[in-house]
């Protein structure tokens, strides 16, 4: 799987006497999908500037709301206080799915605990379980981070693997993927998830069991497309339907199969 670096803004200009410009903003799970798809959709318009921005699912469907973006990315389905906000104000949201999502559980990888299951990771992230010695590691404090409450990540894995449960009042929250990766990098006793095109050496992804033990899979690809990895979620875009000629491109695009062979190679699962 490519490995990449996800800045936080990520600008392509291409200067050309007509200029098709568009602003997308959202899921920082969505996000590196959409910087690559961006590039080579330019590459083939070189009348296009199309800026790409993060900061969670529910800053892109505020920005859409809002109308400072065309393109909401979104690793959650929009509430309906959302829509109806949209609606009261004679917007009408219209929903795509990029893609689909294997969201890994991920610790330090000095750490020896290697397999975990859907009730331990609640326990962990409740607050119940402590100690990486409850769950067969060492003597030493869990420490855990999770996403802040705007992303759509921290909100489905509190649907799947919390069943809907509350996180732990002294959970340390990250605004951003990429700063819950550097936190379990440099912290050995750390848990935490991200989304899997965010795996990257510095870090181990764990397997999961969804059966009370009976069975541990690891989070990939091939066991997300084979439907055995257990968290998996679809990602998202929404834009304004008065706005579908703007985006209507870039979404077919995505849809190409050169959009889609880009879509798995960065380990997404394509829709």
């Amino acid at each position: 799987m490519k490995k990449i670096l996800i800045p936080f803004l990520f600008v392509f200009c291409y200067m050309s006497n007509t200029v098709m410009a568009q602003r997308i903003k959202g899921s920082d799970t969505v996000l590196p999908l959409t910087q690559e798809l961006a590039e080579i959709f330019m590459k083939q318009h070189p009348s296009a500037t199309v800026v790409v921005t993060g900061g969670g699912s529910g800053v892109g469907i505020s920005a859409l709301m809002d109308g400072t973006t065309d393109l909401a990315m979104a690793s959650r389905r929009i509430k309906f206080n959302e829509k109806m906000k949209m609606k009261k104000s004679k917007h009408e949201p219209c929903e795509v799915i990029v893609a689909y999502d294997a969201l890994a559980v991920i610790v330090n990888p000095e750490n020896p605990v290697s397999k975990l299951t859907r009730e331990q990771l609640e326990a962990i992230f409740r607050g119940k379980i402590t100690n990486w010695k409850e769950v067969g590691g060492e003597d030493a404090k869990i420490v855990v981070y999770s996403r802040e409450t705007s992303s759509g990540t921290y909100e489905f894995f509190k649907e799947s693997v919390l069943e809907n449960k509350n996180y732990m009042s002294s959970i340390l929250s990250m605004p951003a993927t990429g700063a819950i990766i550097q936190s379990v990098r440099q912290t050995r006793g750390a848990i935490g998830y991200v989304g899997l095109a965010y795996l990257n050496p510095y870090v181990k992804a764990v397997s999961v069991s969804y059966d009370q033990g009976k069975s541990f899979v690891y989070p990939s690809v091939e066991t997300a497309m084979k439907k055995q990895y257990p968290i998996v979620r679809p990602l998202y875009y929404y834009y304004d339907k008065k706005n579908e000629s703007r985006v209507s491109d870039f979404i077919q695009f995505i849809y190409s199969p050169e959009g889609l062979e880009k879509t798995l190679e960065l380990g997404f699962i394509p829709r």
